[in-house]
């Protein structure tokens, strides 16, 4: 043999275990990304379990065994006890019990230890010290309480257009403008009977200086109506449910409530969901309130005032427009007066601040009165504001940011009124027009049918590909169990996923799904294989040809599972989430993964007549 036929054979050897050759570095990455998504997906099967935890502010710890021996007492099973340098962790045997747990350990804690209700990993502590954690189940698979609230818009634009009622009375007083009527109709429109043209001139001039939010709709003699345009309302909508929902949050952690979902739904409702809470009652009475807090000063004159009641239904004539308001105040804690009666000390910024020693300055000697407000709901739908002064103290000194008002009632009624207070006061009244309560043993036979339904999926469609694909359907079943471990592991990695049932039914689909990129490609090698290309030419060709179809399939899957969880909500997030990510991890394995099997197993087969 010459030279020329020893090179033209050796490079022809050489470019046959080419085609079928993955680098050893890509073996170990795919090994790796594997073995980290196992790792990942583990704790998930060891689930949670319900818990307290305790953050002591003053780091001065119970010991363990009063606390063990304080909830036994009440019939309430304690697994084990954690304790560190500023927290402690208590594990239950039964989640029905962490509500009552919580107010019992309340009632002997001190005041400043903060409790909470958790759900902490059953898996082994060396899996928990890498910080793998369980995937994170949904309102129905979990079970809790779920609240639909509705932002009273109406209230809102009522306000604003007594507010500019109020701002041109004055300015017309200060023009020493006389005669002008004002009024507002039921859409919160404002109308102005003006006595001369002069005034009707002035009145237009002024509007879009001082008031460019509100514009002139009707101008018919001496006769004016003013609204907020479309763009305006919608923009004032956004900017108070936006508000409302931060308010929610704050309320539900000061609850002690973790996991739980607060977010829009439609233009002004509020959707929370509170898993694993069983007893919606105190949730329910402090997302549901609408309390605040304002310190007006006292009136003798009707100008500019309004009469609101006391606690013992006297009528106090107070300013219509407060020294203060709740939107100032940044801690509330109630605690017993000097007098052993209840007393609320109260915390504010620095404007609050500001704003309470410039006007106590002023004003030592003087009454001022403390106002609380409360929004609730009629039985024909319409909103109530109930408005009660429930102090009127004498300012003695300048006070500052900080100082304590009386009269709130007792003990129970201060602690509720610093929570309310501490959480924000809302800037729209909300009232809860729909509560569900799903029990953990609901949850549990969601969890037990969905994955009822995974199992005999995957089972079939394992079947299936290896009696229909013979060797290459071996291949596909270890990539389709590789992509489940994927899923399941990326599930729990992602911060804020949660998996639901609709979340379990993208899953079931993406078993289906998954084999799909196999199915093309173990049909172009068959293609292959006829035309009589040897295993290794059929292997090369069959995914060079499958790839852009693969791509094409699966990305257009992929934009409509990002769209539905862009605009969808809830169930439907919770489906989407589970398909978008089935989608990425059954490429990686159906394209990399597999690959890298029948390369290693079949990739320089020069056989023609396989029958696969």
């Amino acid at each position: 043999m010459d030279s020329d036929q020893m090179t033209k054979k050796l490079n022809s050897t050489a470019q046959r275990k080419r085609i079928n050759h993955y680098a050893g570095w890509k073996y170990i990455a795919l090994t790796c990304t594997i073995l980290i998504m196992l790792l990942s997906a583990i704790p998930t099967l060891y689930g949670e379990d319900p818990a307290l935890q305790i953050n002591h502010q003053q780091n001065q710890r119970p010991a363990i065994h009063v606390l063990k021996q304080t909830l036994e007492a009440n019939n309430i099973a304690v697994t084990r006890i954690d304790q560190e340098l500023d927290k402690t962790t208590i594990v239950l045997a039964d989640s029905g019990t962490q509500t009552r747990a919580k107010a019992i350990l309340d009632a002997v804690l001190p005041a400043d230890d903060d409790i909470t209700l958790a759900l902490v990993s059953a898996a082994p502590s060396w899996l928990q010290s890498m910080g793998l954690k369980p995937i994170k189940l949904g309102l129905d698979l979990r079970g809790g309480v779920q609240f639909l609230l509705d932002v009273d818009m109406e209230t809102v634009f009522n306000i604003k257009a007594q507010q500019l009622v109020d701002n041109l009375r004055a300015d017309f007083r200060d023009k020493g403008v006389r005669g002008v009527r004002i009024s507002i109709n039921h859409h919160n429109s404002v109308q102005l009977n003006l006595p001369t043209d002069e005034a009707k001139v002035a009145l237009l001039k002024l509007m879009p200086t001082s008031y460019p939010q509100w514009k002139v709709t009707q101008s018919s003699g001496l006769l004016v109506e003013v609204s907020i345009p479309q763009a305006e309302k919608t923009d004032i909508i956004n900017l108070t449910v936006q508000q409302n929902l931060q308010t929610m949050r704050s309320r539900i952690a000061e609850l002690g409530i973790t996991e739980a979902m607060v977010q829009r739904q439609g233009e002004h409702r509020i959707r929370i969901e509170l898993p694993g809470v069983q007893d919606p009652a105190t949730a329910k009475n402090v997302i549901g309130a609408t309390a605040s807090l304002a310190f007006h000063e006292l009136k003798t004159t009707s100008n500019g005032s309004m009469v609101v009641s006391n606690n013992d239904g006297a009528p106090i004539r107070i300013a219509r427009d407060a020294i203060l308001g709740g939107e100032h105040i940044i801690d509330a804690r109630a605690s017993v007066g000097e007098m052993g009666a209840a007393q609320v000390n109260i915390t504010l910024d620095n404007a609050g601040g500001k704003k309470m020693s410039n006007f106590t300055k002023h004003n030592i000697g003087k009454p001022m009165a403390t106002l609380y407000s409360e929004y609730s709901r009629n039985a024909d739908g319409s909103t109530k504001k109930t408005n009660n002064i429930i102090s009127v103290a004498t300012i003695q000194a300048q006070l500052g940011s900080q100082f304590r008002i009386t009269g709130t009632g007792s003990m129970a009624d201060a602690q509720e009124l610093a929570l309310l207070l501490r959480a924000g006061s809302l800037t729209a009244p909300v009232t809860i027009v729909e509560e569900r309560t799903i029990g953990p043993s609901l949850g549990a036979e969601n969890i037990q049918n969905g994955f009822s339904a995974l199992a005999l999926g995957l089972g079939l469609t394992l079947v299936f590909m290896a009696l229909w694909y013979r060797r290459l359907g071996w291949v596909a079943n270890v990539a389709l169990i590789a992509n489940i471990i994927m899923l399941f592991g990326l599930l729990a990695l992602i911060p804020g996923a949660v998996l639901t049932l609709p979340g379990i039914a993208g899953l079931v689909l993406t078993v289906g799904m998954a084999v799909d990129t196999n199915v093309l490609v173990f049909e172009r090698i068959r293609d292959k294989l006829r035309e009589g290309r040897s295993f290794a030419q059929a292997i090369h060709s069959g995914f060079d040809s499958a790839f852009n179809t693969i791509i094409d399939a699966n990305i257009t899957t992929l934009i409509i599972a990002v769209v539905l969880y862009s605009i969808g909500q809830g169930p439907v997030q919770g489906f989407a989430l589970t398909l978008g990510l089935g989608i990425l991890t059954s490429m990686f394995t159906g394209i990399l993964v597999s690959r890298a099997l029948i390369n290693k197993l079949w990739g320089r087969d020069t056989r023609h007549d396989l029958k696969v």
